[in-house]
């Protein structure tokens, strides 16, 4: 335990709401398995883009307005996607978002369309 974020990560959080951000630093700080930030902030291009590739379900992603980050697991350096391990990433999250009194959904939470990778601030307190 005890992972830092990439200058890389760091960028990618550029323009994401400040909440997030300090639940994103928190949780590499208590994650059992490293991660990096693959994206924050998006433009309306590139969510056009991500829903016309079949990427993403809908025009009104929490990643337009900076309430939403996705991850990927890192293990020996390199991206992995293997299911087991976003659980245990997610455990980090939710315990920072705990401690900072910050309500969040994990994509993994969802019934349909499980999405791992993706953490955003809940919309019933961050509209």
């Amino acid at each position: 335990m005890g992972f830092g974020l990439s200058k890389r990560s760091l960028v990618r959080l550029e323009g994401v709401h400040p909440r997030l951000v300090a639940l994103v630093r928190e949780a590499i700080a208590l994650s059992p398995v490293d991660f990096m930030v693959t994206e924050g902030l998006r433009t309306p291009e590139r969510q056009a883009a991500l829903l016309r590739a079949g990427a993403s379900r809908t025009k009104r992603s929490r990643h337009l307005t900076g309430h939403a980050v996705d991850v990927a697991a890192l293990v020996d350096g390199q991206v992995r996607w293997d299911w087991p391990l976003y659980p245990r990433i997610a455990a980090a999250f939710k315990a920072a978002a705990m401690r900072q009194g910050t309500p969040i959904v994990w994509g993994g939470d969802w019934p349909s369309l499980r999405d791992g990778p993706h953490f955003e601030l809940d919309r019933k307190v961050f509209p």
